[in-house]
């Protein structure tokens, strides 16, 4: 089963601020709600090759997701290879606005294992990574306002 999923937030400042806010990898639990701990696997922290291991909580179910950084270009463009029971890539796509306003797109490509529920399964994470990460881009988007201003 196969999810895929594309969400985009406007954001109030330039794609650079909002960069600035989310390329520290280890601070991106402070914006994902469903990310609890990062622990990186390589001395590399930035940049493509950067590897880590990210605890990941939905509800009641947890799982420790190995990621890959498999984009990298400063101010437009991160690329997340994910290892695990979900395999997948997402990615994050800045553009910038009239007005010094960014549109930051979350696109995800998620895979799961046939045990977690066929077509209802893959309606049911749909529905609730929506919601959850719709979230977490409202939070990301407060904290580059935040640190801009």
């Amino acid at each position: 089963m196969t999810v895929e999923l594309r969400l985009c937030e406007t954001i109030g400042v330039p794609p650079d601020a909002v960069w600035a806010a989310m390329e520290d990898i280890e601070t991106h639990t402070e914006w994902m709600a469903d990310a609890v701990a990062i622990t990186f696997r390589t001395e590399q922290r930035t940049g493509v090759g950067t590897e880590f291991e990210c605890l990941t909580r939905v509800g009641p179910f947890t799982t420790t997701d190995v990621m890959t950084v498999t984009e990298w270009e400063p101010g437009a463009l991160m690329g997340i290879e994910h290892r695990g029971v979900v395999t997948g890539e997402g990615r994050f796509r800045l553009r910038a606005l009239a007005g010094g306003l960014t549109e930051l797109c979350w696109d995800e490509r998620l895979r799961y294992p046939w045990w977690m529920g066929g077509p209802v399964g893959e309606q049911t994470s749909r529905s609730v990574f929506t919601r959850l990460w719709r979230a977490n881009l409202h939070r990301l988007r407060a904290k580059a306002e935040r640190s801009a201003s």
